[in-house]
C-alpha cells in the first residue's frame, strides 16, 4: 500500500510486474477487488500493457481465455460475459484514444453499459471529462524498466 496520497480519494494498490505473464497475474488479482458496477480508466503509454491487464481480469470473471482478449483500438469496444461470486456480470473494454470529441463518445452508448451488473474498462479516458466524472477509479500502468511495470489502481469510495 502507498503511503503517498492517491489521485482520488480512496483505495490504492500497487504492484511491479516483471512479464507480460505477471500483468495477466494482476488482472486475475485484480477482478476480486472489482464489485459491479464500476467504471475504471486504464491509464498508460503505448504499449505497456492495458490491454494484457484486462486480459487476466476477463479471465478471473470466467469472460474470456487470454488470447481471446485483444485491444479495441479499432472497434472501440469488446463485451465479455462472465460472472463474479456466482453473479453474471458484464466486462466491457473500450479504447477511446481515436475518438476526437464528446459528440463520438455519445455514440458509444456509454449510459446503456453503466448497468448495475457491469464492469466497464476505459483506455485513454482521461481525454474526456464526462468519463473522468462517471468513473469510480484509475488503473494507471507506467514501464518500470524492460518488461517491468508499475500498476497503481486507485478505487473511490
Amino acid at each position: 500500500m502507498s503511503k503517498e496520497a492517491p489521485a482520488v480519494e480512496g483505495r490504492t494498490h500497487e504492484f511491479v510486474t516483471q512479464s507480460g505473464a505477471d500483468t495477466i497475474e494482476v488482472g486475475r488479482k485484480l477482478a476480486a477487488l472489482l464489485k459491479p458496477p464500476q467504471l475504471l480508466v486504464l491509464r498508460g503509454d503505448l504499449g505497456t500493457g492495458k490491454t494484457t491487464l484486462v486480459k487476466g481480469i476477463a479471465q478471473a470473471l470466467d469472460a474470456a481465455d487470454p488470447d481471446e482478449v485483444t485491444s479495441p483500438t479499432f472497434t472501440l469496444i469488446h463485451e465479455y460475459d462472465g460472472t463474479r461470486e456466482g453473479r453474471p456480470v458484464k466486462l466491457f473494454h473500450l479504447d477511446v484514444y481515436r475518438l476526437e470529441g464528446d459528440r463520438q463518445l455519445e455514440t458509444l452508448g456509454l449510459e446503456e453499459l453503466l448497468t448495475p451488473d457491469s464492469l466497464v474498462l476505459v483506455e485513454w479516458g482521461e481525454k474526456f471529462k464526462s468519463i473522468m466524472k462517471r468513473s469510480t477509479g484509475e488503473i494507471t500502468i507506467s514501464s518500470a524498466g524492460g518488461d517491468a511495470r508499475k500498476i497503481t489502481v486507485t478505487l473511490k469510495d
